[in-house]
């Protein structure tokens, strides 16, 4: 991608890792700066009415009943800023900060959040020129990023700090260096800053698309681990598939063949056990059931991505400005606490397929995959896949009912949406530890079944990971060997190589 035209509309979780990861520069639409100057008249007009409305001429939270006077609405706007600004470490990444940035401003395209249109302006400079607001990670309940996303305020302002080439620096520096000035706020501005769920969001679309990337690469090593175990293809049988109706477990065991496509497995084996166990034979009905359930929170997240969740909600039809519970992001957070559920049954099925691996009773290969009675090989690292399965098991225990009643009681609800989608982050890295010590297990086990042929893409997996991986013939370190898997499987390398959907 070139460039992305925002328009508030039709934002994809794909534009926004492009915009995250590749530096895609952004521009706003004609409809979308439209929206935004009419949405600020509306806020002129109503500041002229004197209308009392939360947020913009009174306070907010157990500050509701205090009034706002026009002549203080810069300096009520700048100190909802510092106020607001809550968080604590860890810092967002760089790729965060930028999904983070996305998200929000083009949220703001709405034209429901009446914000001054120099601030999504300077969201896109900000983007463009790849200054960076430092954004802390944790001091948000998930019900509006309100404490995380005040920090990309202070950055605004000319208060706090970016990153920027490089280096982290105070934001006044940053601007100068960049030929920006720091902006003034008035009615409204500050809320409209920091009332969004932008921070789990944005982390939650890249999430998303790299739980979608590593799906297509688990699916690969599972077929070269069928090959390493020598086992049963007729699961695969897509008329089996076909008579569930699910279109994931259809889609899961067509990637298998394809990945398979013109191995040896398929060759009749009288030796072959008429069934495998079910950590083999499932893996087109787990990895689908997951790949539904994500393509249910990608929906609804995507909905989230491209409409408001502002308070108060401008409504330019109607010439008012109403309170709004639409920072409520309960319908995608359900979707990444059940993501977390769905992966612990990936998790353990690779976990039952590592130790069947190392068990002679099932391969009729060495114990553990041990070339010689002098080498220990494999037995040892078990105590790794299951210390990190037992990680995720626990991450993916529910927490967004963990709650209570802040802001005088106002505030009683909340999903804390942030730490949801960081504890799928967590778990999603665990998997490719996991599948990275797949992979190292799967071609040592096709090692001893030399001479036969593998198919088109499990092959293409193994040649490259025995291309950085060699063949366990002696005892060397292997926490070595898991980070250069797991970097096959993280960088994109594997992905590289299969097909695309």
């Amino acid at each position: 991608m070139e460039k992305i035209t925002l328009t508030g509309e039709n934002l994809t979780i794909e534009e926004v890792a492009s915009v995250a990861k590749d530096y895609t520069q952004v521009e706003l639409s004609e409809g979308a700066e439209k929206r935004l100057r009419d949405a600020r008249q509306l806020v002129f007009d109503l500041v002229d009415a004197d209308f009392p409305i939360y947020g913009f001429n009174v306070g907010v939270g157990w500050n509701k009943d205090k009034k706002v006077f026009k002549e203080f609405f810069g300096q009520y706007n700048c100190n909802l800023i510092r106020s607001h600004s809550i968080g604590v470490p860890p810092w967002a990444s760089t790729e965060q900060v930028r999904a983070i940035m996305l998200t929000r401003l083009n949220g703001m395209l709405s034209g429901c959040c009446g914000v001054a249109p120099e601030i999504p302006e300077m969201y896109t400079k900000l983007l463009n020129r790849h200054i960076h607001p430092m954004i802390p990670m944790r001091g948000s309940v998930g019900e509006a990023d309100i404490g995380l996303l005040s920090h990309i305020g202070l950055a605004i302002i000319g208060e706090g700090n970016v990153e920027f080439g490089g280096k982290v620096m105070p934001s006044k520096e940053a601007f100068s260096l960049a030929g920006l000035e720091p902006l003034s706020l008035g009615p409204k501005d500050g809320l409209a800053i920091v009332s969004s769920n932008a921070v789990s969001a944005g982390h939650g679309a890249l999430l998303l698309k790299d739980l979608e990337d590593f799906l297509k690469v688990a699916d690969a090593i599972y077929a070269l681990s069928l090959e390493g175990f020598n086992g049963n293809v007729s699961p695969l049988d897509d008329r089996n598939h076909k008579l569930r109706r699910y279109v994931g477990q259809q889609k899961v065991a067509a990637r298998v063949r394809e990945d398979l496509d013109g191995s040896f497995i398929y060759e009749p084996d009288r030796q072959k056990a008429v069934h495998d166990p079910l950590c083999y034979r499932d893996v087109p009905q787990i990895h689908g059931a997951v790949l539904e359930l994500l393509q249910y929170t990608r929906e609804r997240l995507e909905i989230q991505l491209n409409t408001t969740d502002d308070n108060p909600c401008v409504l330019l039809g109607e010439k008012t400005i109403v309170p709004s519970a639409n920072f409520e992001p309960l319908n995608w957070v359900l979707g990444f606490e059940s993501l977390g559920v769905a992966l612990s049954h990936v998790s353990k099925a690779s976990c039952l397929r590592l130790i069947k691996l190392s068990d002679p009773s099932f391969t009729n290969l060495p114990r553990f995959l041990s070339p010689a009675a002098d080498v220990l090989c494999f037995c040892t690292v078990q105590k790794t896949y299951t210390s990190l399965d037992a990680e995720i098991r626990h991450l993916c225990n529910p927490v967004s009912m963990d709650t209570l009643s802040l802001a005088g009681g106002m505030e009683d609800m909340s999903t804390n949406a942030p730490y949801v989608v960081q504890k799928l982050d967590k778990i999603l890295d665990n998997l490719r530890y996991i599948f990275a010590l797949e992979l190292i297990h799967a071609a040592q086990a096709v090692d001893y079944r030399k001479g036969r042929s593998l198919g088109k893409y499990s092959g293409a997996v193994y040649e490259k990971a025995r291309s950085v991986i060699p063949f366990y013939d002696k005892d060397r370190n292997i926490t070595e060997m898991i980070q250069q898997a797991h970097e096959l499987i993280a960088d994109g390398t594997l992905l590289s190589l299969l097909p695309r959907d």
